[in-house]
């Protein structure tokens, strides 16, 4: 019993899992960013080029 407590005790003061840990969750964070980012611009981006396309497309800007 004595050997299993020494054990968790080791297994708990070792760091190494600590900062795996704190780089997971930060590199979720982070490519939560980005999808949330990138969803959102995507979106008004979609916008703007439809309303840029139907002007040239009105105004014949185009035509020699």
């Amino acid at each position: 019993m004595k050997a299993l407590l020494n054990k968790v005790r080791a297994f708990a003061r070792e760091e190494d899992g600590v900062a795996l840990t704190e780089y997971l969750i930060l590199l979720g964070l982070l490519v939560g960013g980005v999808i949330f980012s990138v969803g959102t611009i995507g979106t008004q981006l979609d916008t703007y080029w439809g309303e840029w396309a139907t002007y040239f497309t009105n105004n014949d800007m185009g035509a020699p």
